[in-house]
Protein backbone atom coordinates (compact mmCIF):
# COMPACT_ATOMS: atom_id res chain seq x y z
CA UNK A 1 0.00 0.00 0.00
CA UNK A 2 3.16 2.24 0.95
CA UNK A 3 4.30 1.82 -2.29
CA UNK A 4 1.55 2.70 -4.67
CA UNK A 5 -0.01 5.76 -2.43
CA UNK A 6 3.30 7.28 -1.20
CA UNK A 7 6.82 5.97 -2.43
CA UNK A 8 6.33 5.27 -5.91
CA UNK A 9 9.27 3.90 -6.71
CA UNK A 10 8.45 1.72 -9.42
CA UNK A 11 9.70 -1.68 -7.78
CA UNK A 12 7.24 -3.91 -7.91
CA UNK A 13 7.31 -3.26 -12.14
CA UNK A 14 11.11 -4.69 -11.87
CA UNK A 15 11.81 -8.11 -12.95
CA UNK A 16 15.12 -8.27 -10.22
CA UNK A 17 12.24 -7.88 -7.61
CA UNK A 18 10.09 -10.61 -8.82
CA UNK A 19 12.88 -12.70 -9.02
CA UNK A 20 13.99 -11.68 -5.32
CA UNK A 21 10.15 -13.43 -4.18
CA UNK A 22 11.47 -15.90 -6.37
CA UNK A 23 14.43 -16.77 -4.22
CA UNK A 24 12.74 -15.88 -1.43
CA UNK A 25 9.97 -18.41 -1.75
CA UNK A 26 12.84 -20.86 -3.06
CA UNK A 27 14.40 -20.76 0.52
CA UNK A 28 11.44 -20.28 2.28
CA UNK A 29 9.47 -23.11 2.01
CA UNK A 30 12.07 -26.00 2.64
CA UNK A 31 12.92 -23.88 5.69
CA UNK A 32 9.45 -23.02 7.32
CA UNK A 33 8.31 -26.42 6.30
CA UNK A 34 10.66 -28.32 8.06
CA UNK A 35 10.31 -25.37 10.83
CA UNK A 36 6.61 -25.90 11.25
CA UNK A 37 5.87 -29.24 10.06
CA UNK A 38 3.08 -30.82 12.20
CA UNK A 39 4.46 -34.01 13.26
CA UNK A 40 7.73 -33.01 14.57
CA UNK A 41 7.00 -28.75 14.77
CA UNK A 42 10.07 -26.63 15.96
CA UNK A 43 7.82 -23.91 15.92
CA UNK A 44 4.31 -23.38 17.32
CA UNK A 45 1.57 -21.43 16.96
CA UNK A 46 -1.25 -20.48 18.70
CA UNK A 47 -4.28 -21.77 16.58
CA UNK A 48 -6.66 -18.59 17.74
CA UNK A 49 -3.54 -16.43 16.50
CA UNK A 50 -3.35 -17.72 13.02
CA UNK A 51 -6.11 -18.97 10.21
CA UNK A 52 -5.39 -22.68 10.18
CA UNK A 53 -4.74 -22.72 6.79
CA UNK A 54 -1.43 -24.49 5.59
CA UNK A 55 0.22 -24.89 2.15
CA UNK A 56 2.52 -26.37 1.16
CA UNK A 57 4.14 -29.12 3.91
CA UNK A 58 2.10 -27.23 6.90
CA UNK A 59 3.09 -23.87 6.57
CA UNK A 60 1.06 -21.58 7.81
CA UNK A 61 0.23 -19.11 4.90
CA UNK A 62 0.62 -16.41 7.16
CA UNK A 63 4.40 -16.86 7.22
CA UNK A 64 4.50 -16.43 3.28
CA UNK A 65 2.79 -13.07 3.80
CA UNK A 66 5.20 -12.07 6.29
CA UNK A 67 7.78 -13.51 4.14
CA UNK A 68 7.27 -10.85 1.51
CA UNK A 69 6.12 -8.02 3.96
CA UNK A 70 9.21 -7.76 5.41
CA UNK A 71 11.52 -8.41 2.35
CA UNK A 72 9.53 -5.95 0.25
CA UNK A 73 9.82 -3.42 2.82
CA UNK A 74 13.61 -3.69 3.03
CA UNK A 75 13.62 -3.42 -0.90
CA UNK A 76 11.39 -0.26 -0.38
CA UNK A 77 13.52 1.56 1.75
CA UNK A 78 16.81 0.72 -0.28
CA UNK A 79 15.04 2.11 -3.15
CA UNK A 80 13.49 5.08 -1.65
CA UNK A 81 16.64 6.37 0.33
CA UNK A 82 19.33 5.17 -2.45
CA UNK A 83 19.26 8.24 -4.19
CA UNK A 84 19.75 10.53 -1.05
CA UNK A 85 22.59 8.19 -0.99
CA UNK A 86 23.65 8.79 -4.37
CA UNK A 87 23.96 12.71 -3.93
CA UNK A 88 25.05 12.09 -1.22
CA UNK A 89 28.10 10.29 -2.62
CA UNK A 90 28.72 13.14 -5.89
CA UNK A 91 28.23 16.01 -2.99
CA UNK A 92 30.93 13.96 -1.23
CA UNK A 93 33.45 13.80 -4.45
CA UNK A 94 32.73 17.33 -5.20
CA UNK A 95 33.86 18.77 -2.01
CA UNK A 96 37.18 16.33 -2.71
CA UNK A 97 37.62 17.54 -5.78
CA UNK A 98 37.77 20.87 -4.92
CA UNK A 99 39.85 20.24 -1.84
CA UNK A 100 42.14 19.03 -4.50
CA UNK A 101 42.46 21.99 -6.84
Amino acid sequence: MAELRWLRTGLFGRPAYWLSMVIVIGFQIPVDGWLTKLNAPIVLYNDEQITGWRFPWDIPVEDFVFGFALVTGVLLAWERLRPRAEEADRTSARQRDEVDH
